[in-house]
C-alpha cells in the first residue's frame, strides 16, 4: 500500500502536511471489503518508473457505460503542474468480478503531458444496472513488468425506460483541504450500496496557504502554498487532492457525478470576473477561467465539454431523472447587496440557453422525480435581526453586508427574475415532484420552495430543497471559535421565524447526505462528523427528511434509510 509520506514526496509537500499512517489504514479499510486496494505499492524511494500516485476514478454513468479516469506519473520530476515527462501509454481493463476473470471491455490511451498525463476512457457496451471493477496499467521502465494501478469499482445506470425499485446517492460539497480532513468520502466509501457520490462544486479552493481559513487555523497546507491563477497552479491544487486517501477511497469505490461552483475558479465567480480576481495583478479572468476549466476537466471524471461547460443530465431509468447546473459559466456579475437590481430581468445566474434547456428537460420528462442539482441555494432566505455577534460571521458566510440585509446575492436571492420563471414554470405546467439538491453554504437545511415566500404557507411551495453542509470548509460556529450549536441557536430560531418555508437549519455541523430515492418518496439523511480537524473523524446521524410523492413539503422522518 502507497503510503501518504510517499505521495506527498512526490508532490514536494513538507513532511508536517501529512496525517497519520492510521488515517491511511482507515481510509483503506472503506475499500478493503471489496477487495479493492487503495493504491498500488511503491517504493519508498521512487523509482525511475511510471507510477499511479492518484488513485483511479469513474463518473458519468450511463445505462451501457461509464467514464474512468486515472494520471500517471511517468517519471519522478512529472509531478503535477510541471509540464515534464514523456507520453506514456496507458492500457485499461473493465471487468464483472474484482479478479478480472470475466472481461467485459480493454483498450488504451496516451497520458501526454499537455493533458497533465491525465487519462480518461469512455467505456461502453456495459450492462445497465450493473458493477463493474477497472483497473489500468502502464509498461515498467527499462523492460520490467507492467505497473498496475489501484483497483476501482463503478456502476452503471439503469435503462432509461426501466422501472427502477431505487436509487441511492452520497451527497457532499465544499471539501477545504486547510480547514480539515476528508472524513465525509471515508464514510461515503464505506457505504457499498450507493449507486453514485454528486459532488455539488467547490471540490478544491483557490486560496493562498493561510487566507481562508487563517494562518492559525490551518490543519494541513495547500499545494501550492500561493493562490492558484495559473494552469500549472491548478493542476498542482487537483493533484495534491486526489493524494488524500479519503479522497481516493471514495473515487475507488463509487462513481462520483460532479459540478462546479466558484472556488473551481474563484470566490464569487462570474461570467467575467470574480470577487478573488484582480485582473491588475493577476491578468484577465478570461485567461484564468479557460485554466481553471481545463484542468477541472483533466482532473475531475466528468465528460469533457466542447462548449466548457457541466450542466448536462443523468438518468436512472424512469425514476430520476438528475440535472445539473452550471451557474458560474454565464452568470450576471452579483448586483450590490440590498440594491433592487436583484430583481432586473436582463440579469440572470443561468444565462439563456441553460435556462431554457432545464425548463424543456423538467417539462418533458417522465421520471417520477425530478432532480436538479444547483450549487447555491434556491430557496428565499430574509433575515430579521441578529445579535452584531452573530451578524458577521453568518453575513460574511452567505455574503450578505454586515448591516444585515435579507438577501444573499450570490445565490439565486439575487437573480430573482431566473427564480420566478422557473417555479411559474413549474407550477404553471404542473410539474411535480421536483427535488433541488444544493450545496455552497456550509449548513445543512431542509426547505420547501414557496411561489411566495411572503405569503408562505397560504402561496403553496412548487418543489423542495435538501442543502448539505461542507465537508470541511468554515461555518459559523468555526468563524466565532465557540463551541457547536451553542450561539448559532439564536441565529436558527431568527432565520425560520423569518422564512416559514425553511424547515430545519444546522448552521455548524460538518459532514455529508445520503439522499435516498424510491417511487413513493425521496429521503436526505443528513450525518455529521465528530470533528474536522481529526483525520479519524467518526460519523453519526443527525437528522432526516423527506418529500412524499406527489406533496411537494419536507417532513421530518425519525430514522434514517437502512
Amino acid at each position: 500500500m502507497t503510503s501518504r509520506n510517499d505521495l506527498h514526496q512526490s508532490l514536494n509537500s513538507p513532511a508536517p502536511d501529512r496525517p497519520s499512517r492510521r488515517t491511511v489504514v482507515k481510509a483503506a479499510a472503506a475499500t478493503a471489503a471489496l477487495g479493492v486496494p487503495l493504491a498500488a505499492a511503491v517504493p519508498a524511494q521512487a523509482a525511475a518508473g511510471p507510477a499511479f500516485h492518484h488513485g483511479v476514478a469513474s463518473g458519468d454513468p450511463l445505462p451501457d457505460g461509464v467514464l474512468l479516469w486515472t494520471r500517471v506519473t511517468p517519471t519522478p520530476d512529472a509531478v503535477p503542474g510541471s509540464g515534464k515527462g514523456p507520453d506514456v501509454t496507458v492500457r485499461w481493463e473493465i471487468a464483472e468480478d474484482k479478479g478480472f476473470t470475466r472481461v467485459a471491455g480493454r483498450g488504451s490511451t496516451t497520458a501526454r503531458a499537455a493533458s497533465d498525463h491525465t487519462v480518461k476512457a469512455d467505456v461502453r457496451g456495459l450492462r445497465q444496472a450493473a458493477t463493474y471493477y477497472f483497473r489500468f496499467s502502464v509498461s515498467g521502465a527499462d523492460g520490467a513488468g507492467d505497473v498496475h494501478s489501484p483497483v476501482g469499482r463503478t456502476r452503471t445506470t439503469p435503462a432509461h425506460d426501466a422501472a427502477a425499485p431505487g436509487v441511492r446517492f452520497g451527497v457532499v460539497s465544499c471539501a477545504n483541504w486547510e480547514a480539515g480532513y476528508f472524513s465525509a468520502y471515508r464514510h461515503l466509501a464505506a457505504r457499498t450500496e450507493l449507486d453514485a457520490v454528486l459532488h455539488l462544486g467547490d471540490y478544491i479552493y483557490e486560496y493562498k496557504s493561510g487566507e481562508y481559513p487563517s494562518a492559525e487555523n490551518v490543519v494541513r497546507q495547500h499545494e501550492p502554498r500561493h493562490e492558484i491563477i495559473t494552469l500549472a497552479d491548478y493542476r498542482t491544487r487537483h493533484g495534491a487532492h486526489k493524494t488524500d486517501p479519503d479522497a481516493r477511497a471514495m473515487h475507488a469505490t463509487h462513481p462520483v457525478i460532479a459540478m462546479w461552483d466558484d472556488h473551481e475558479f474563484a470566490d464569487n465567480a462570474w461570467s467575467g470576473g470574480g470577487v478573488n480576481h484582480s485582473p491588475e495583478t493577476e491578468g484577465p479572468w478570461e485567461r484564468r477561467m479557460a485554466a481553471a476549466k481545463q484542468a477541472y476537466f483533466e482532473w475531475m471524471p466528468v465528460r469533457p465539454s466542447t462548449e466548457g461547460t457541466v450542466y448536462r443530465r443523468v438518468r436512472y431509468g424512469k425514476l430520476a431523472d438528475l440535472h445539473l447546473l452550471d451557474l458560474r459559466s454565464f452568470r450576471s456579475e452579483q448586483a450590490g447587496t440590498g440594491s433592487g437590481e436583484v430583481d432586473a430581468p436582463d440579469r440572470t445566474i443561468t444565462g439563456r440557453a441553460q435556462l431554457d434547456w432545464l425548463k424543456a428537460g423538467l417539462a418533458s420528462s417522465d421520471a417520477a422525480w425530478k432532480l436538479v442539482g444547483t450549487s447555491v441555494m434556491i430557496s428565499p432566505v430574509a433575515f430579521g435581526s441578529l445579535p452584531a455577534h452573530l451578524l458577521e460571521p453568518l453575513a460574511e458566510l452567505l455574503g450578505l453586508p454586515k448591516e444585515g440585509i435579507a438577501v444573499n446575492v450570490d445565490q439565486w436571492d439575487g437573480y430573482t427574475d431566473d427564480r420566478k420563471e422557473l417555479i411559474s414554470h413549474l407550477r404553471d405546467n404542473d410539474i411535480r415532484d421536483t427535488v433541488f439538491l444544493t450545496g455552497d453554504i456550509h449548513m445543512a437545511w431542509a426547505n420547501n420552495v414557496p411561489v411566495k415566500a411572503a405569503t408562505y404557507p397560504l402561496s403553496p411551495s412548487v418543489a423542495t430543497e435538501f442543502v448539505v453542509t461542507s465537508v470541511s470548509s468554515d461555518n459559523v460556529d468555526d468563524m466565532l471559535r465557540v463551541a457547536p450549536h451553542t450561539v448559532s441557536l439564536v441565529a436558527v430560531a431568527a432565520v425560520k421565524a423569518a422564512n416559514r418555508h425553511v424547515k430545519w437549519l444546522d448552521m455548524d455541523s460538518h459532514g455529508y447526505g445520503v439522499l435516498d430515492v424510491t417511487a413513493e418518496r425521496s429521503q436526505m439523511d443528513y450525518y455529521a462528523l465528530s470533528d474536522r480537524t481529526d483525520p479519524d473523524a467518526t460519523s453519526s446521524w443527525l437528522r432526516s427528511y423527506r418529500t412524499l410523492s406527489g406533496t411537494q413539503k419536507v417532513e421530518r422522518v425519525h430514522a434514517p434509510v437502512r
